[in-house]
């Protein structure tokens, strides 16, 4: 077993059988000409056993390398910002790559890896965290948050929106679903500077900013438990940290 960790131009290789500061090292520049610049900063391993790998960098591209060599099968452009999350759909055809300050999500084909097929919007134009998205068990939907405090689903079969819920008050900054259980996570937060002159009331965050909450969802195979507002609930409420 091996962990990856991407630095700038390159990725190391620890073994975990082997504790200590040792690694393998594997460039993602081959030449001047061919290859992948800036920091890894995001990858992603194909769940389908195909031995790709998607490695995300700060330079605006994503590449797909095999695992077990590390040789570069192409590089993806398009993305506004530096890629901050890459993952494969289920059953590893598509990849969906994010960016800082980028308000789209991306779905690529990996078989073709042509042109992007189609963009899924989330309010992320004026913030530098990472907007973290997920893809649900039955990887039929993803779903994202934004800087508008909401989640939105979208049917990853057609691109389109399906159902949007209030998650906070604040940039909710990551979603997740459980991987078997009807229940999904979201966070909340971003950095606030204080203005000397502001007196405490103003300072003051409430119970839906900062926070982590755990929902639960109607959910199957169909789209339609998706539809409405309703289909989420605040099961657990939210824990609040500084």
């Amino acid at each position: 077993m091996w962990i990856f960790a991407g630095y700038n131009k390159c990725i190391r290789m620890f073994d975990l059988h082997r504790p200590g500061r040792d690694f393998k090292l594997h460039s993602t520049v081959k030449d001047k000409k061919e290859g992948q610049t800036g920091i890894i900063s995001a990858l992603a391993f194909s769940p389908s056993h195909t031995g790709m790998l998607a490695l995300g960098s700060y330079s605006q591209t994503t590449a797909i390398y095999t695992e077990d060599n590390m040789e570069l099968l192409y590089v993806l452009h398009g993305q506004e910002g530096g890629v901050t999350h890459v993952q494969f759909s289920r059953d590893g055809n598509y990849l969906y790559t994010g960016g800082r300050k980028d308000p789209y999500i991306l779905c690529w084909d990996v078989r073709k890896a042509v042109d992007c097929v189609y963009k899924l919007y989330r309010s992320a134009e004026n913030t530098n965290q990472r907007i973290l998205f997920d893809i649900d068990p039955s990887g039929q939907h993803l779903g994202t948050g934004g800087q508008d405090g909401s989640v939105h689903i979208y049917d990853l079969q057609t691109g389109q929106w399906v159902s949007s819920f209030e998650a906070a008050q604040d940039t909710v900054n990551s979603f997740s679903f459980h991987p078997f259980l009807p229940h999904a996570v979201s966070s909340s937060g971003h950095r606030r500077f204080v203005i000397p002159d502001e007196n405490d009331e103003d300072l003051c965050l409430s119970g839906r900013e900062n926070c982590v909450s755990v929902w639960s969802f109607c959910y199957d195979s169909k789209m339609e438990d998706f539809k409405g507002d309703d289909s989420f609930n605040n099961q657990s409420g939210s824990g609040s940290f500084d």
